[in-house]
């Protein structure tokens, strides 16, 4: 069976952006650094919004957050996060984008702390996704143990926009838990 004549999850509808992102991306474990700041960027960008809108300002995010290189979004100043502030390409909020340079800085203590931020970050599902088995959009909760206390630990070490909703989608994205409804054909991949 194809992807495109197999079921899905119900949320990623028609939309073929949507779709793609469901298809290729969301669930499948992330073990770079690079792609898990940019994640937890997009996460903490879409509070408030559909991710929808989100999918569709990705490559403005790429573009002018230096292709998620924490180092160097780390050093942008008051003058280049006003620049940003006038760019329609992403969401133009002040405290969203002082908090991807902050952010940015927190996650580069991380990595001296640990290695790799792909290595702090897993130690919460013990370094392997969590399998669920939802059948239902329903049943797939805001929060969990695992978001709560990753969202703690990392406000402690001055991340933002980092809440345990936050950080439970952040989770699902970059595959540190499998919530694909048992009904679609990635959550039977995904699970090998």
């Amino acid at each position: 069976m194809n992807a495109s004549s197999s079921r899905v999850c119900t949320w990623a509808g028609d939309d073929p952006l949507m779709r793609r992102y469901h298809d290729e991306e969301w669930g499948v474990p992330v073990h770079d650094d690079r792609r898990l700041f940019e994640f937890l960027t997009l996460e903490g960008a879409q509070a408030g919004l559909s991710w929808s809108t989100i999918l569709r300002k990705r490559e403005s995010y790429r573009e002018v957050f230096a292709g998620f290189d924490a180092a160097r979004v780390a050093r942008f100043d008051a003058r280049r996060r006003s620049v940003l502030m006038k760019n329609p390409g992403i969401v133009r909020n002040r405290l969203k984008i002082d908090s991807t340079v902050s952010n940015a800085r927190a996650f580069l203590e991380v990595r001296k702390e640990f290695e790799s931020f792909d290595t702090y970050v897993w130690r919460f599902v013990n370094g392997k996704p969590i399998q669920n088995r939802r059948t239902s959009l329903r049943e797939i909760p805001a929060r969990t143990p695992e978001s709560d206390a990753l969202s703690i630990d990392l406000r402690k070490r001055g991340f933002r926009f980092v809440g345990p909703t936050i950080i439970y989608a952040f989770m699902q994205a970059v595959g540190m838990v499998n919530d694909h409804q048992v009904s679609c054909y990635r959550h039977r991949e995904l699970r090998r």
